[in-house]
């Protein structure tokens, strides 16, 4: 039985009172704006974790986990991942681009990592890595520094982000749903705000 000081001690869920719902991606001059401020910060590891968040397209929760040896050995960091996702139990491939390689051997470097290390330490004695609420917290301070509202952008903003920039180049729904690790083309349709009979058309035209 609940008493009223049994409700008042529970824990308040961290999004209370806030706007939630599809976040918007970053366009080509946002991410740029972000990287150049970060970079003019001397920011290394918020820098590492900017540039693999867009390369990698991956869930916070996904994102936060990275241990070094995921994608480097050493501080050589490969030109491609294959991550476990934790929410669907499916692999995923992605590819990491030269100013992210450059960026995570940077942080790996200054901040001494070893290959079993997390990527992203936290900060805080009992967490290993840093949170997803952490994340969260990150993520709005970069939109907010280039001027942007926060409530309009989250964690998903970083993981909608490159598979946005892709679809509207090439159109192919399969190939964003793949690097998605979506186990269907319905949620790839929602993840990217686009219409349902526009996205049955691009299907049709893009299967093999």
């Amino acid at each position: 039985m609940y008493t009223e000081s049994t409700i008042e001690n529970k824990k308040t869920p961290w999004n209370k009172g806030k706007l939630v719902g599809q976040k918007r991606p970053l366009k080509l001059k946002e991410i740029w704006a972000i990287r150049i401020h970060l970079q003019l910060d001397k920011r290394i590891r918020e820098l590492a974790l900017f540039n693999l968040a867009i390369d990698s397209k991956l869930r916070g929760c996904d994102l936060v986990e990275l241990h070094v040896r995921d994608i480097a050995q050493g501080s050589q960091v490969a030109s491609r991942a294959i991550i476990m996702q934790r929410k669907t139990h499916r692999s995923v491939q992605f590819e990491i681009t030269e100013p992210t390689r450059e960026a995570v051997a940077a942080w790996i470097t200054h901040a001494q990592l070893k290959s079993e290390q997390y990527l992203f330490p936290s900060r805080i004695h009992e967490s290993p890595h840093i949170s997803t609420r952490q994340y969260a917290k990150i993520v709005g301070q970069w939109v907010t520094t280039i001027g942007l509202d926060r409530t309009a952008y989250g964690t998903h903003t970083m993981r909608r982000t490159k598979a946005t920039l892709i679809y509207r180049r090439t159109k192919n729904l399969r190939a964003v749903q793949l690097l998605l690790g979506h186990n269907k083309v319905e949620s790839t349709v929602r993840y990217l705000g686009i219409e349902v009979d526009d996205a049955l058309v691009i299907s049709e035209q893009t299967d093999v």
